[in-house]
Protein backbone atom coordinates (compact mmCIF):
# COMPACT_ATOMS: atom_id res chain seq x y z
CA UNK A 1 0.00 0.00 0.00
CA UNK A 2 1.32 3.26 -1.26
CA UNK A 3 2.68 5.95 1.93
CA UNK A 4 -0.97 7.27 3.08
CA UNK A 5 0.16 10.65 4.53
CA UNK A 6 0.14 12.98 0.97
CA UNK A 7 -1.76 16.08 2.53
CA UNK A 8 -4.55 14.33 3.55
CA UNK A 9 -5.71 13.53 -0.08
CA UNK A 10 -9.18 12.50 0.43
CA UNK A 11 -10.48 13.60 -2.84
CA UNK A 12 -7.04 14.45 -5.06
CA UNK A 13 -9.38 16.32 -7.78
CA UNK A 14 -11.41 18.45 -4.87
CA UNK A 15 -8.07 19.25 -2.54
CA UNK A 16 -6.40 20.14 -5.71
CA UNK A 17 -9.20 22.95 -6.29
CA UNK A 18 -9.25 24.05 -2.60
CA UNK A 19 -5.96 24.86 -2.21
CA UNK A 20 -5.78 27.07 -4.99
CA UNK A 21 -4.93 29.74 -3.07
CA UNK A 22 -2.17 32.85 -2.87
CA UNK A 23 0.53 31.43 -1.17
CA UNK A 24 1.78 33.48 1.39
CA UNK A 25 4.56 36.27 0.27
CA UNK A 26 7.69 35.12 -0.07
CA UNK A 27 9.72 35.06 2.97
CA UNK A 28 13.34 33.56 4.72
CA UNK A 29 12.92 30.46 6.56
CA UNK A 30 13.90 30.72 9.93
CA UNK A 31 16.74 28.36 10.60
CA UNK A 32 17.72 29.08 14.31
CA UNK A 33 15.35 26.14 14.96
CA UNK A 34 17.13 22.19 15.70
CA UNK A 35 14.49 21.13 13.44
CA UNK A 36 15.35 20.10 9.98
CA UNK A 37 15.71 22.76 7.30
CA UNK A 38 16.55 20.46 4.36
CA UNK A 39 14.63 17.27 3.76
CA UNK A 40 16.95 15.72 0.68
CA UNK A 41 14.79 12.46 -0.51
CA UNK A 42 16.85 9.82 -2.34
CA UNK A 43 14.58 7.74 -4.46
CA UNK A 44 15.96 4.59 -4.92
CA UNK A 45 15.00 1.22 -6.85
CA UNK A 46 17.29 -1.97 -6.45
CA UNK A 47 20.51 0.14 -5.66
CA UNK A 48 21.98 -1.94 -2.80
CA UNK A 49 25.59 -1.48 -4.93
CA UNK A 50 25.34 2.20 -4.70
CA UNK A 51 22.92 3.06 -2.04
CA UNK A 52 25.48 2.97 1.15
CA UNK A 53 28.16 4.76 -0.85
CA UNK A 54 26.18 7.56 -1.93
CA UNK A 55 24.29 8.10 1.47
CA UNK A 56 27.44 7.97 3.48
CA UNK A 57 28.98 10.56 0.51
CA UNK A 58 26.00 12.75 1.04
CA UNK A 59 26.01 12.22 4.52
CA UNK A 60 29.43 13.95 4.92
CA UNK A 61 29.24 16.50 2.21
CA UNK A 62 26.28 17.88 4.66
CA UNK A 63 27.74 17.84 7.61
CA UNK A 64 30.55 19.37 6.41
CA UNK A 65 28.98 22.16 4.26
CA UNK A 66 25.92 22.96 5.27
CA UNK A 67 25.30 25.21 7.61
CA UNK A 68 21.70 24.50 9.19
CA UNK A 69 19.85 21.04 10.37
CA UNK A 70 19.43 18.63 7.49
CA UNK A 71 17.73 15.17 7.30
CA UNK A 72 18.55 12.55 4.36
CA UNK A 73 15.52 10.47 3.61
CA UNK A 74 16.06 7.13 1.65
CA UNK A 75 12.76 6.70 -0.84
CA UNK A 76 12.74 2.83 -1.56
CA UNK A 77 10.29 2.73 -4.20
CA UNK A 78 9.34 -1.40 -4.01
CA UNK A 79 13.00 -2.65 -4.51
CA UNK A 80 13.01 -6.60 -4.67
CA UNK A 81 17.02 -6.78 -3.88
CA UNK A 82 18.87 -5.87 -0.65
CA UNK A 83 17.92 -2.53 -0.77
CA UNK A 84 15.60 -1.99 2.05
CA UNK A 85 17.81 -3.65 4.44
CA UNK A 86 20.76 -1.24 3.68
CA UNK A 87 18.61 1.56 3.84
CA UNK A 88 16.99 0.72 7.09
CA UNK A 89 20.69 -0.02 8.48
CA UNK A 90 21.44 3.50 7.36
CA UNK A 91 18.61 5.29 9.20
CA UNK A 92 19.86 3.37 12.17
CA UNK A 93 23.43 4.74 12.21
CA UNK A 94 23.13 7.93 10.50
CA UNK A 95 21.30 10.17 13.13
CA UNK A 96 20.27 12.89 10.01
CA UNK A 97 18.96 9.83 7.85
CA UNK A 98 15.80 7.87 8.19
CA UNK A 99 13.97 5.70 5.29
CA UNK A 100 10.31 4.94 3.99
CA UNK A 101 8.91 2.03 1.98
CA UNK A 102 6.67 2.10 -0.88
CA UNK A 103 4.99 -1.08 -2.51
CA UNK A 104 4.61 0.29 -6.31
CA UNK A 105 7.43 1.62 -8.61
CA UNK A 106 7.84 5.06 -9.76
CA UNK A 107 10.35 8.00 -9.20
CA UNK A 108 7.34 10.59 -8.80
CA UNK A 109 5.95 8.31 -6.58
CA UNK A 110 8.61 8.24 -3.99
CA UNK A 111 9.24 11.79 -4.29
CA UNK A 112 5.81 12.62 -3.87
CA UNK A 113 5.66 10.44 -0.92
CA UNK A 114 8.53 11.88 0.85
CA UNK A 115 8.03 15.65 0.15
CA UNK A 116 4.24 15.23 1.56
CA UNK A 117 5.10 13.78 4.78
CA UNK A 118 8.08 15.88 5.50
CA UNK A 119 8.04 18.98 7.47
CA UNK A 120 11.31 20.32 6.82
CA UNK A 121 10.60 24.18 4.83
CA UNK A 122 12.92 22.86 1.99
CA UNK A 123 12.61 19.80 0.03
CA UNK A 124 15.27 18.67 -2.30
CA UNK A 125 16.13 15.40 -4.44
CA UNK A 126 18.94 13.86 -5.42
CA UNK A 127 19.21 10.47 -7.79
CA UNK A 128 21.23 7.90 -5.92
CA UNK A 129 24.44 7.97 -8.39
CA UNK A 130 25.23 11.21 -7.49
CA UNK A 131 25.85 12.23 -10.87
CA UNK A 132 25.48 16.12 -10.17
CA UNK A 133 28.67 17.68 -8.08
CA UNK A 134 27.49 17.82 -4.77
CA UNK A 135 29.08 21.26 -4.29
CA UNK A 136 25.98 22.43 -5.86
CA UNK A 137 23.53 21.51 -3.55
CA UNK A 138 24.11 25.11 -1.23
CA UNK A 139 23.54 27.01 -4.51
CA UNK A 140 20.44 25.09 -5.07
CA UNK A 141 18.63 25.54 -1.98
CA UNK A 142 20.14 28.82 -1.25
CA UNK A 143 17.60 30.94 -3.03
CA UNK A 144 14.87 29.06 -1.38
CA UNK A 145 15.63 29.33 2.20
CA UNK A 146 16.41 32.97 1.41
CA UNK A 147 12.67 33.57 -0.01
CA UNK A 148 14.12 34.71 -3.04
CA UNK A 149 12.52 31.60 -5.04
CA UNK A 150 9.87 29.14 -5.12
CA UNK A 151 11.77 26.02 -7.33
CA UNK A 152 15.10 25.52 -7.76
CA UNK A 153 16.42 23.21 -10.07
CA UNK A 154 19.97 21.85 -11.59
CA UNK A 155 20.93 22.38 -15.12
CA UNK A 156 23.43 20.90 -17.47
CA UNK A 157 22.58 22.90 -20.56
CA UNK A 158 23.24 25.98 -19.18
CA UNK A 159 26.32 28.60 -19.99
CA UNK A 160 28.73 27.52 -16.65
CA UNK A 161 27.51 23.70 -16.74
CA UNK A 162 30.19 21.53 -17.44
CA UNK A 163 28.78 17.75 -18.51
CA UNK A 164 30.52 14.30 -19.26
CA UNK A 165 28.13 11.83 -21.01
CA UNK A 166 27.74 9.94 -24.35
CA UNK A 167 26.08 10.98 -27.05
CA UNK A 168 23.49 9.32 -27.31
CA UNK A 169 22.21 10.38 -23.96
CA UNK A 170 23.31 14.36 -25.10
CA UNK A 171 21.43 14.20 -28.17
CA UNK A 172 18.25 12.97 -26.31
CA UNK A 173 18.07 15.22 -23.55
CA UNK A 174 18.62 18.48 -25.95
CA UNK A 175 15.82 17.08 -28.12
CA UNK A 176 13.69 16.42 -25.17
CA UNK A 177 13.81 20.04 -24.17
CA UNK A 178 14.35 21.85 -27.56
CA UNK A 179 10.99 19.53 -27.85
CA UNK A 180 9.30 21.04 -24.37
CA UNK A 181 10.05 24.70 -25.62
CA UNK A 182 8.76 24.04 -29.01
CA UNK A 183 5.36 22.33 -27.98
CA UNK A 184 4.72 23.77 -24.25
CA UNK A 185 6.83 26.99 -24.58
CA UNK A 186 8.29 26.99 -21.20
CA UNK A 187 11.56 28.79 -20.34
CA UNK A 188 13.45 26.37 -17.56
CA UNK A 189 16.50 24.38 -19.55
CA UNK A 190 16.81 20.92 -18.15
CA UNK A 191 13.33 19.35 -17.05
CA UNK A 192 15.08 16.33 -16.30
CA UNK A 193 18.18 16.80 -14.57
CA UNK A 194 17.87 14.85 -11.29
CA UNK A 195 18.68 17.24 -8.66
CA UNK A 196 15.87 20.04 -7.33
CA UNK A 197 14.55 21.55 -4.65
CA UNK A 198 11.18 23.10 -3.50
CA UNK A 199 9.83 25.21 -0.74
CA UNK A 200 7.25 23.36 0.95
CA UNK A 201 4.42 25.86 0.84
CA UNK A 202 4.79 25.58 -2.46
CA UNK A 203 5.00 21.42 -2.60
CA UNK A 204 1.80 21.19 -0.55
CA UNK A 205 0.00 22.99 -3.58
CA UNK A 206 2.05 22.05 -6.42
CA UNK A 207 1.97 18.03 -5.71
CA UNK A 208 -1.84 17.16 -5.56
CA UNK A 209 -1.71 18.87 -9.21
CA UNK A 210 0.95 16.75 -10.59
CA UNK A 211 -0.56 13.27 -11.78
CA UNK A 212 2.76 11.60 -13.05
CA UNK A 213 3.84 8.93 -10.74
CA UNK A 214 7.76 8.08 -13.14
CA UNK A 215 9.82 10.31 -14.66
CA UNK A 216 7.48 12.67 -16.25
CA UNK A 217 6.86 13.81 -12.51
CA UNK A 218 9.94 16.24 -13.01
CA UNK A 219 8.48 17.98 -15.95
CA UNK A 220 4.81 18.18 -14.84
CA UNK A 221 5.72 19.84 -11.57
CA UNK A 222 7.94 22.25 -13.24
CA UNK A 223 5.41 23.47 -15.93
CA UNK A 224 2.94 24.00 -13.49
CA UNK A 225 5.43 25.85 -11.28
CA UNK A 226 6.44 28.27 -14.37
CA UNK A 227 2.42 28.50 -15.53
CA UNK A 228 1.33 29.66 -12.32
CA UNK A 229 3.64 32.60 -11.56
CA UNK A 230 6.08 31.06 -9.52
CA UNK A 231 9.97 32.12 -9.35
CA UNK A 232 12.06 28.97 -10.84
CA UNK A 233 16.21 29.65 -10.03
CA UNK A 234 18.66 27.70 -11.96
CA UNK A 235 21.91 26.20 -11.03
CA UNK A 236 24.65 25.36 -13.34
CA UNK A 237 25.93 22.05 -12.41
CA UNK A 238 29.06 19.71 -13.43
CA UNK A 239 27.30 16.44 -13.84
CA UNK A 240 29.02 12.86 -14.97
CA UNK A 241 27.31 10.42 -16.39
CA UNK A 242 26.71 7.16 -14.74
CA UNK A 243 27.35 4.19 -17.32
CA UNK A 244 25.70 2.16 -14.82
CA UNK A 245 22.59 3.70 -15.39
CA UNK A 246 19.26 1.20 -14.79
CA UNK A 247 16.71 4.29 -16.76
CA UNK A 248 15.05 2.76 -20.15
CA UNK A 249 15.61 5.57 -22.50
CA UNK A 250 13.00 3.92 -24.88
CA UNK A 251 9.92 3.86 -21.99
CA UNK A 252 11.03 7.24 -20.67
CA UNK A 253 11.27 8.81 -23.92
CA UNK A 254 7.65 7.24 -24.57
CA UNK A 255 6.36 8.53 -20.97
CA UNK A 256 7.39 11.68 -21.60
CA UNK A 257 5.67 12.16 -24.99
CA UNK A 258 2.47 10.83 -23.25
CA UNK A 259 2.93 13.46 -20.57
CA UNK A 260 3.47 16.10 -22.99
CA UNK A 261 0.40 15.42 -24.88
CA UNK A 262 -1.48 14.97 -22.05
CA UNK A 263 -0.12 18.90 -20.38
CA UNK A 264 -0.67 20.35 -24.42
CA UNK A 265 -4.08 19.33 -24.69
CA UNK A 266 -5.03 20.51 -20.75
CA UNK A 267 -3.38 24.19 -21.67
CA UNK A 268 -5.25 24.28 -25.21
CA UNK A 269 -8.37 23.43 -22.95
CA UNK A 270 -7.73 26.15 -20.23
CA UNK A 271 -7.96 23.06 -17.53
CA UNK A 272 -4.42 23.42 -16.54
CA UNK A 273 -5.33 24.76 -12.89
CA UNK A 274 -2.44 26.62 -11.70
CA UNK A 275 -2.67 29.11 -13.86
CA UNK A 276 -4.55 30.61 -10.21
CA UNK A 277 -1.95 29.32 -8.42
CA UNK A 278 -0.05 32.83 -7.32
CA UNK A 279 1.68 34.23 -4.80
CA UNK A 280 0.11 37.10 -2.84
CA UNK A 281 1.99 40.44 -3.95
CA UNK A 282 3.29 38.15 -7.32
CA UNK A 283 -0.03 36.87 -8.67
CA UNK A 284 -3.61 37.20 -9.04
CA UNK A 285 -5.34 40.38 -7.76
CA UNK A 286 -3.12 42.38 -5.68
CA UNK A 287 -3.97 43.24 -2.15
CA UNK A 288 -6.64 45.58 -2.03
CA UNK A 289 -8.83 45.16 -4.18
CA UNK A 290 -10.28 47.56 -6.72
CA UNK A 291 -8.59 50.83 -4.62
CA UNK A 292 -5.49 49.11 -5.44
CA UNK A 293 -6.09 48.18 -8.85
CA UNK A 294 -7.22 51.56 -9.60
CA UNK A 295 -4.03 53.16 -7.99
CA UNK A 296 -1.77 51.24 -10.29
CA UNK A 297 -3.61 51.21 -13.10
CA UNK A 298 -3.88 55.23 -12.72
CA UNK A 299 0.41 55.29 -12.19
CA UNK A 300 0.53 52.98 -15.35
CA UNK A 301 -2.18 55.15 -17.01
CA UNK A 302 0.11 58.47 -16.17
CA UNK A 303 3.40 57.15 -17.61
CA UNK A 304 1.31 55.64 -20.20
CA UNK A 305 -0.04 59.03 -21.41
CA UNK A 306 3.58 60.82 -20.88
CA UNK A 307 5.06 58.44 -23.11
CA UNK A 308 2.39 58.65 -25.60
CA UNK A 309 2.60 63.14 -25.87
CA UNK A 310 6.47 63.04 -25.63
CA UNK A 311 6.42 60.19 -29.19
CA UNK A 312 3.41 62.24 -30.38
CA UNK A 313 5.55 65.38 -30.49
CA UNK A 314 8.67 63.76 -31.55
CA UNK A 315 7.00 61.80 -34.62
CA UNK A 316 4.47 64.83 -35.63
CA UNK A 317 6.88 66.72 -37.40
CA UNK A 318 7.64 63.86 -40.09
CA UNK A 319 4.44 61.72 -39.73
CA UNK A 320 1.54 64.33 -39.14
CA UNK A 321 -0.89 64.48 -36.55
CA UNK A 322 -3.15 61.63 -37.27
CA UNK A 323 -0.16 59.13 -38.04
CA UNK A 324 1.72 60.05 -35.02
CA UNK A 325 -0.77 59.92 -33.05
CA UNK A 326 -1.66 56.07 -33.81
CA UNK A 327 2.12 54.65 -33.91
CA UNK A 328 2.63 56.69 -30.29
CA UNK A 329 -0.28 55.01 -28.93
CA UNK A 330 0.69 51.61 -30.86
CA UNK A 331 3.49 51.51 -28.62
CA UNK A 332 2.39 52.74 -25.75
CA UNK A 333 -0.61 50.49 -25.90
CA UNK A 334 1.48 47.29 -26.08
CA UNK A 335 3.67 48.71 -23.12
CA UNK A 336 0.80 49.50 -21.34
CA UNK A 337 -0.71 46.41 -21.31
CA UNK A 338 2.67 44.53 -20.40
CA UNK A 339 2.68 46.85 -17.64
CA UNK A 340 -0.67 46.33 -16.51
CA UNK A 341 -0.73 42.67 -16.92
CA UNK A 342 2.16 42.72 -14.00
CA UNK A 343 1.31 45.77 -12.07
CA UNK A 344 -1.99 46.01 -11.57
CA UNK A 345 -3.61 42.86 -12.33
CA UNK A 346 -0.75 40.58 -10.63
CA UNK A 347 -0.37 37.86 -13.49
CA UNK A 348 3.10 36.87 -14.38
CA UNK A 349 4.71 34.64 -16.50
CA UNK A 350 3.49 33.40 -20.12
CA UNK A 351 0.36 31.75 -19.70
CA UNK A 352 -1.93 34.10 -21.85
CA UNK A 353 0.25 36.74 -22.59
CA UNK A 354 -0.54 37.17 -26.12
CA UNK A 355 -3.84 36.93 -26.06
CA UNK A 356 -4.05 39.54 -23.51
CA UNK A 357 -1.38 41.59 -25.63
CA UNK A 358 -4.62 40.49 -28.51
CA UNK A 359 -7.15 41.85 -26.47
CA UNK A 360 -5.25 44.63 -25.26
CA UNK A 361 -4.61 46.23 -29.31
CA UNK A 362 -8.70 45.61 -29.49
CA UNK A 363 -8.75 48.22 -26.41
CA UNK A 364 -5.82 50.24 -28.17
CA UNK A 365 -8.01 50.53 -31.60
CA UNK A 366 -10.98 51.91 -29.11
CA UNK A 367 -8.35 54.01 -27.86
CA UNK A 368 -7.87 55.28 -31.17
CA UNK A 369 -10.94 55.88 -32.01
CA UNK A 370 -11.44 57.79 -29.21
CA UNK A 371 -8.30 60.44 -29.81
CA UNK A 372 -8.41 60.01 -33.12
CA UNK A 373 -12.16 60.89 -33.40
CA UNK A 374 -11.14 64.18 -31.18
CA UNK A 375 -7.91 65.10 -32.94
CA UNK A 376 -10.89 65.19 -36.60
CA UNK A 377 -13.26 67.02 -34.16
CA UNK A 378 -11.00 70.06 -32.88
CA UNK A 379 -9.59 69.85 -36.45
CA UNK A 380 -12.80 70.51 -38.25
CA UNK A 381 -14.27 72.88 -35.53
CA UNK A 382 -10.73 74.99 -35.54
CA UNK A 383 -8.91 74.38 -39.50
CA UNK A 384 -5.70 76.27 -38.35
CA UNK A 385 -5.41 74.40 -34.51
CA UNK A 386 -2.02 74.91 -32.97
CA UNK A 387 0.17 72.03 -31.73
CA UNK A 388 -0.75 73.16 -27.62
CA UNK A 389 -4.64 72.16 -28.71
CA UNK A 390 -3.74 69.36 -30.38
CA UNK A 391 -1.94 68.41 -27.30
CA UNK A 392 -4.80 69.63 -24.78
CA UNK A 393 -7.51 67.39 -26.87
CA UNK A 394 -5.54 64.25 -26.68
CA UNK A 395 -4.90 65.11 -22.67
CA UNK A 396 -8.83 65.08 -22.14
CA UNK A 397 -8.86 62.07 -25.04
CA UNK A 398 -6.27 60.13 -23.09
CA UNK A 399 -8.30 60.55 -19.35
CA UNK A 400 -11.34 59.69 -21.10
CA UNK A 401 -9.96 56.66 -22.60
CA UNK A 402 -8.18 55.60 -19.54
CA UNK A 403 -11.59 54.70 -17.71
CA UNK A 404 -12.49 52.87 -20.74
CA UNK A 405 -9.31 50.73 -20.99
CA UNK A 406 -9.61 50.23 -16.85
CA UNK A 407 -13.11 49.15 -17.32
CA UNK A 408 -12.08 46.62 -20.60
CA UNK A 409 -9.35 45.59 -18.62
CA UNK A 410 -10.76 44.47 -15.47
CA UNK A 411 -13.99 43.18 -17.62
CA UNK A 412 -12.52 41.29 -20.04
CA UNK A 413 -8.64 41.50 -20.85
CA UNK A 414 -7.63 39.67 -17.53
CA UNK A 415 -11.03 38.69 -16.22
CA UNK A 416 -10.11 35.16 -14.95
CA UNK A 417 -12.03 32.21 -16.41
CA UNK A 418 -13.98 29.79 -14.47
CA UNK A 419 -11.78 27.42 -12.37
CA UNK A 420 -12.36 23.77 -13.31
CA UNK A 421 -11.30 20.56 -11.66
CA UNK A 422 -9.32 17.80 -13.61
CA UNK A 423 -12.65 16.25 -15.44
CA UNK A 424 -13.51 19.91 -16.86
CA UNK A 425 -16.47 20.71 -14.61
CA UNK A 426 -16.40 23.60 -13.66
CA UNK A 427 -15.67 24.07 -9.76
Amino acid sequence: MENEGLFALKDKNQVAVQDLNRLPQRAPVPTHHPEPVLDVVVPVFNEETDLESSVRRLHAHLRETFPYPFRITVADNASTDRTPQIAARLADELPEAQWLRLAEKGRGRALRAAWSQSRAPVLAYVDVDLSTELAALLPLVAPLISGHSDVAIGTRLAPGSRVVRGLKREITSRCYNTLLRSTLAVGFSDAQCGFKAVRRDVAERLLPLVRDSGWFFDTELLVIAERAGLRIHEVPVDWVDDPDSRVDILTTALGDLRGIARIGAALARGTLLPITLHRSGGGGEPPGGLVTQLARFAAVGAVSTLGHLLLYAALRPAAGSQAANALALLVCAVANTAANRRLTFGLRGRGGALRHQGRGLVVFLAGLALTSGSLAALHHVVPSAAPRSELAVLVVANLAGTLLRFLLFRAWVFRAGPRRDRTGSVA
